[in-house]
């Protein structure tokens, strides 16, 4: 509630940008969390820190102050709906990606828009729903288009192309692949916005590495061992604190080797990928398990294939982390 004169009865002090720096810090070291640990180890956090927030929005006076306040606010959001996408939560994914897209709206910040779009649309290429994805994959690079950003563009291109490749649509996976490459070409040198940060030249590699992934899967297995040497420097990219996308792609390479019938290899990357899996507080990350097992069991007998599926089935089975 405002009082007179503009001034924050809770707080008794107009907010100013010192507050939106101060939650803008807040953002960030809750998105480190979720990188480097999971959703799990800071989606209550997130949420608990969104009452607060929004009460900001009541003190704000200044025109230049509000759209970055807006903004802020906006980013907790997105990252509340990250976080439970990340706990196998998507209606409540979804309820805060809803709320984080109007106010981004009210913000006037068409990037961080296009990040909103890009993560419900993760959420439904997760779940299987690739039309529903493609179409916010689409809006966000609308978004992404107003606002310049060729970063945005990338991501978006990116994901684009990993559903088409669910699709079995080679041709389409491939061309927005090579669209992404390029708008990433074109984005180097420019400030990435902290949304949107994570996605360097490692991520970049991990979704070329996808992509021909998840053709080998659903096409043929000469896209996956075209896509091994992406993933394998994704691997290597990736630093300490991404241990969620370093898990993701161990699993991609060891589902590849596995189709591939390498299966002593996918044994041994299979290995580090299932204990970080099992490390994390991200039931998403132990979901993209499920082909990797998969593709190990197609081979009934080998010792290699049967040590993966026993030790994703042991995962499975072991008892979770109260969230």
């Amino acid at each position: 509630m405002t009082g007179s004169g503009g001034r924050d009865e809770r707080q008794g002090t107009r907010v100013g940008l010192a507050d939106v720096r101060r939650l803008e810090d807040v953002v960030a070291e809750l998105r480190a969390l979720d990188y480097r640990y999971g959703g799990g180890s800071c989606r209550v956090a997130v949420e608990s820190r969104l009452a607060a927030a929004v009460a900001l929005l009541d003190g704000v006076t200044k025109a230049v102050v509000q759209a970055r306040l807006y903004t802020a606010v906006a980013d907790l959001y997105n990252l509340a709906g990250w976080t439970n996408f990340d706990q196998d939560r998507p209606a409540a994914a979804l309820e805060a990606f809803a709320r984080a897209l109007e106010l981004a709206v009210e913000a006037g910040n068409d990037d961080l828009q296009a990040n909103i779009r890009y993560r419900v649309g993760r959420l439904h290429l997760h779940y299987g729903a690739v039309d529903a994805a493609l179409v916010e994959f689409a809006r966000g690079r609308e978004a992404a288009l107003l606002a310049h950003s060729k970063l945005a563009q990338a991501i978006l291109s990116a994901n684009q192309a990993w559903a088409h490749a669910k699709k079995a649509d080679v041709t389409g996976a491939l061309t927005y692949l090579r669209r992404a490459r390029e708008e990433f070409a074109e984005a180097a040198g420019r400030e990435p916005s902290p949304w949107a940060a994570f996605f360097g030249p490692t991520d970049m590699a991990a979704m070329i590495g996808t992509v021909h992934g998840e053709l080998a899967q659903m096409v043929d297995i000469r896209h996956g061992r075209d896509g091994i040497p992406a993933l394998m420097a994704a691997i290597e990219g990736y630093p300490r604190g991404m241990t969620r996308s370093r898990s993701l792609t161990l699993i991609w390479l060891a589902t590849v080797h596995a189709l591939d019938g390498d299966l002593d290899v996918a044994a041994t990357v299979g290995e580090e990928a299932v204990e970080l899996a099992a490390a994390l507080r991200s039931p998403r990350v132990r979901q993209r398990l499920h082909p990797l097992s998969a593709a190990a069991g197609r081979f009934s007998g080998n010792a290699d294939a049967q040590e993966i599926v026993d030790r994703i089935d042991d995962l499975r089975h072991s008892p979770r982390i109260i969230e």
